[in-house]
């Protein structure tokens, strides 16, 4: 009995494995979709304008702190501005040793300078590639009365090829936030 038992099982076996090759499937990719870029003015009660992403909900925390969230991509913008008291050069010290701060977890780290002497608006944006907790840093300023900085945070683990896409997208906001920067 236990012998047409195992002969019965091993014909299965030959008969189920006969058929088609089995084909690898393809690399599969993440498809992020993110909404078009749309931008509404932020006037609050610091002494400077510019255009944020209609996406962004703002979180003012004090009198010198606020914070740009977005929801969609679980990422915040924390910004902080501090007036310049003949202390311009300590201010910039400051804000590089962020960037340098989460260069040691960095891949590459490189940036991008915006100047509009019209406006009196001088920016630096810092990119961090890599598994950094913070991939971007900024500051802008008239270099005579006003200094704001800003650092982009992710609530995920920084896992640069996770953070990548909504990263390629606020990079976005960011140069726009600076371009339409005015002071009071």
């Amino acid at each position: 009995m236990s012998r047409i038992l195992v002969i019965f099982s091993f014909m299965i076996v030959l008969i189920s494995c006969r058929g088609e090759d089995s084909i690898p499937k393809p690399a599969a990719y993440l498809r992020l979709e993110y909404p078009p870029h749309a931008y509404e003015k932020f006037d609050e009660k610091f002494p400077f304008v510019f255009e944020k992403s209609v996406y962004a909900r703002t979180e003012i925390t004090s009198d010198t702190t606020f914070n740009l969230h977005y929801p969609l991509m679980k990422a915040r913008f924390y910004f902080t501005y501090s007036p310049v008291k003949n202390n311009l050069e300590q201010l910039l010290v400051d804000a590089e040793k962020l960037t340098y701060k989460h260069a040691v977890k960095a891949d590459d780290f490189y940036y991008e300078d915006f100047a509009n002497p019209k406006k009196n608006v001088y920016a630096r944006i810092n990119y961090v590639t890599g598994n950094a907790a913070s991939p971007l840093q900024f500051h802008v300023t008239d270099s005579m009365h006003h200094f704001v900085t800003g650092s982009l945070y992710f609530r995920a683990v920084p896992n640069y090829d996770s953070i990548r896409p909504p990263l390629e997208y606020l990079k976005n906001d960011v140069k726009h936030m600076i371009e339409t920067w005015q002071w009071k």
